[in-house]
């Protein structure tokens, strides 16, 4: 009965367990953490509690630098995790087992390649990290609840999951249940969006002045004003995993700016968060912040 739960991997023992975990006392305080969960239905809010339970029972954690993963941090990250696939199969999360959280942000080894071809070596710190084919990587600091009210590391980091499923993450996950999304449409409003986004992260850019450096606090005004977090720029992988957690926690301005973007975003979670945060009392001021 609950194959497409389970995906055949823990054993049903296993799931229930993890399931009773989330009982009448915890589960409505886990949903109440997250704000962007406002506005569920009732079935909706089930689901997602049974796909959390799968993600506790199919998932390894493990703390990294002495950290100490408690079942309250294990739950806290499931439940994120959950929501992308709530209108999908759990399966798209299969093929991997291992969800390691350190303290704080941590130091991946980078390689970069310039125009005249000089590879470059560099560590640089990062809140999350996903392997294809491995591990998902988080910062504690970034992933609990509460920690940044306009960003998700743990959404970003398996929106990356459901891009690799169809091989290199390159912005287009596997569309192969899905009948209504034609990939050669996918891809042309992807590199529009995209285009159009490093236009207007461009012109920001320029508009800064001249003595202020671009990276300080005081630039921080200028990139306020973008539909999505600078990063979104990196590539079509970033673009889409950037854009996913936008779509799921601040939907507002990246539907206001690519409304064909969001569309096929919508499709492909088969999700409406603008609508449910906006049914729950959620509304967008004038000064691009969500508020009630």
């Amino acid at each position: 009965m609950l194959h497409w739960l389970t995906g055949r991997a823990a054993r049903r023992r296993t799931f229930d367990q993890a399931l009773a975990s989330l009982d009448a006392q915890v589960w409505p305080q886990l949903l109440a953490q997250h704000d962007f969960l406002l506005g569920l239905h009732a079935q909706d809010a089930e689901t997602l509690r049974h796909h959390t339970a799968w993600i506790l029972a199919n998932k390894s954690f493990h703390g990294a630098h002495g950290l100490p993963v408690t079942p309250g941090m294990c739950r806290d990250i499931a439940i994120q995790a959950a929501l992308p696939i709530l209108g999908l199969d759990t399966s798209l999360y299969r093929g991997w087992t291992q969800i390691v959280v350190y303290p704080g942000g941590f130091l991946v080894q980078r390689t970069d390649t310039d125009e005249a071809g000089v590879v470059h070596e560099y560590r640089q710190e990062t809140s999350g990290e996903s392997w294809e084919g491995g591990p998902v990587i988080l910062s504690w600091e970034d992933a609990r609840a509460g920690a940044d009210a306009q960003a998700n590391v743990v959404i970003h980091e398996f929106a990356h999951k459901l891009d690799q499923r169809a091989g290199s993450a390159d912005g287009m996950p596997g569309l192969r249940a899905h009948r209504d999304l034609d990939a050669r449409r996918w891809r042309r409003v992807l590199e529009t969006a995209f285009d159009d986004f490093n236009d207007r992260l461009d012109a920001a850019e320029a508009a800064i002045p001249p003595d202020m450096d671009p990276e300080s606090d005081e630039a921080a005004e200028w990139y306020a004003a973008l539909p999505l977090d600078p990063y979104a720029a990196q590539d079509p992988a970033e673009f889409f995993a950037v854009s996913s957690e936008s779509f799921f926690i601040s939907p507002w301005a990246m539907a206001r700016a690519w409304p064909d973007w969001y569309g096929l975003l919508a499709q492909y979670y088969r999700q409406d968060p603008l609508q449910r945060l906006e049914s729950a009392g959620m509304q967008y001021d004038q000064t691009d912040t969500p508020s009630f």
